[in-house]
């Protein structure tokens, strides 16, 4: 196997994160500085950071109903986070993407890095799907903008896909392909729109089982077809 692959696959990094190990010289294979695209085999002692890398790891995904007012971070800062609600033996795994703290739904957390790459980097676009309120009506014009033209944020265009939910034009079916910083309530702030609640309810293939409450947690099982 080579030495990357074997890399990514104990430690929970992702293939580039393994790379970049290896460069900068963090990786020992039998104690020696391991060459670019070297094989290794289960019987060799891999070392990151002089951590013995074992043969075998459990890889492992959960799904979170993440609540509001939890942070998505080890270290609240005074506010509960994500791992007041998960056993300690689920601590180790580390959240796929973020959601904010006034924000709840869908939360992927896993180990395994080559999944958390491949859901996060943009150039897969994976489709992300939320439910949420606005505290005033949206308008048709205003919807078209957003969703057929764009609204220009500090940090790039944003278009997000919308669906009405009810009659009201306060309530709306959110897909977006990216996930940057904050980005659908900074979309509908620019004109003029507070979101009051926001609500995931899929990741990529993940989707949110209707039978998780929230602070509860499950194995994630991918249900959709890829996109």
């Amino acid at each position: 196997m080579r030495i990357n692959k074997f890399v990514a696959g104990r430690s929970g990094l992702s293939r580039r994160a393994a790379d970049a190990a290896i460069e900068q010289g963090r990786v020992q294979v039998n104690g020696q500085a391991p060459q670019p695209g070297q094989d290794v085999a289960n019987a060799d002692h891999v070392t990151l950071d002089g951590v013995e890398l074992g043969a075998n790891l459990e890889v492992q995904t959960i799904m979170l109903h993440k609540p509001i007012n939890y942070v998505v971070s080890r270290d609240g800062q005074g506010s509960a986070t994500i791992y007041d609600l998960l056993p300690s033996k689920l601590h180790h795994l580390k959240p796929v993407g973020r959601l904010d703290k006034d924000s709840s739904g869908l939360l992927l957390l896993t180990n395994d890095g080559q999944l958390a790459q491949e859901l996060t980097h943009p150039k897969y676009q994976k489709t992300k799907v939320y439910e949420g309120e606005l505290s005033s009506p949206l308008s048709d014009t205003q919807r078209e903008r957003i969703s057929k033209h764009g609204i220009q944020l500090p940090d790039g265009l944003s278009r997000l896909w919308l669906v009405p939910l009810g009659t009201t034009g306060r309530n709306w079916r959110v897909t977006m392909y990216e996930g940057r910083n904050r980005q659908i309530r900074r979309t509908f702030a620019e004109l003029g729109h507070q979101v009051i609640r926001l609500h995931r309810t899929q990741f990529g293939t993940y989707r949110l089982p209707a039978t998780l409450l929230a602070g509860q947690w499950a194995p994630a099982a991918s249900t959709l077809d890829p996109r």
